[in-house]
């Protein structure tokens, strides 16, 4: 896997809006940032309202996510481009889910919606549809995927990599201020997960760092190449954008996104907790 596999240039993006075959979809931490002004022709897609089950937390079933994309008229053989703000926050979560359900083509533009105003190109406030599709989905990939139990197991024995913030990691706080209050009920983190918050892996302008700085950076925090790696945060968001790093951008085998991570490992019934900061 190449970052030329993975990631597109703003660049690029511009270039390529009109190509066949190619969509762009935007997807934001604030849901309402689309109205305000999106790339030319790009979709929207509402992280909370599209991805999530209605009732369960849960994401939505193969079915689902097949009339979702099919009604959005995303088809099997696009090539899906994602951004988002915030450093692509949750249009990397949008891609760990792509893949999840087996889209084969999907893309971040590096930098997302924060390099893309940066740049000062231009957005649209124009309406978009596009003609409805039959998508497929397939059976949800369980290898990129790691479940509560999972990760207990997992302690002592794999790479668990905490990416929230140092005050979340060492239990001063539940959750950053300015976002929504979803709480668990203990505080601290997975027992001798090592922290390395997810924001230290973008530049100033949102694009990804270097091969070589993101590997120094796991490398001075303990990863240990040779065991397989769960990262996880509070809902599962921040830690699809590290799985991005991990698994897309460096290449690391049996990388899995914890997505219940910490507002459900911290409501758990005797599940070992550490505030102890290494």
């Amino acid at each position: 896997m190449a970052r030329s596999d993975v990631l597109v240039s703003a660049d690029w993006a511009e270039q390529n809006l009109n190509a066949p075959k190619t969509v762009f979809i935007e997807v934001d931490e604030d849901t309402s940032a689309y109205e305000g002004g999106h790339i030319e022709g790009a979709i929207r897609l509402d992280w909370r309202k599209d991805l999530q089950d209605g009732v369960r937390r849960d994401f939505l079933n193969q079915q689902q996510f097949s009339d979702l994309l099919s009604a959005r008229g995303v088809a099997n053989d696009d090539t899906v481009v994602l951004y988002g703000g915030n450093n692509n926050w949750f249009a990397a979560y949008a891609y760990w889910y792509f893949k999840l359900y087996g889209h084969k083509d999907v893309k971040l533009i590096d930098g997302g919606r924060k390099k893309w105003e940066l740049d000062g190109r231009p957005l649209s406030k124009d309406a978009v549809s596009r003609e409805k599709t039959t998508y497929q989905a397939e059976a949800p990939d369980l290898s990129i995927r790691a479940f509560r139990d999972e990760v207990i197991d997992a302690i002592g024995n794999k790479n668990l990599v905490d990416v929230r913030s140092p005050d979340e990691f060492a239990g001063k706080i539940l959750a950053p201020a300015h976002l929504p209050q979803e709480q668990a009920q203990q505080r601290g983190h997975v027992p001798g997960a090592i922290n390395i918050p997810w924001s230290t892996t973008a530049n100033e302008d949102g694009t990804f760092k270097s091969d070589d700085e993101l590997e120094q950076l796991y490398k001075e925090k303990g990863y240990d190449e040779g065991k397989p790696t769960i990262a996880y945060c509070r809902i599962g968001e921040r830690s699809s954008h590290t799985w991005f790093v991990l698994k897309e951008i460096l290449g690391k085998s049996d990388v899995k996104n914890y997505d219940g991570s910490w507002v459900e490992y911290g409501s758990l019934v005797g599940a070992p907790i550490e505030l102890e900061v290494r």
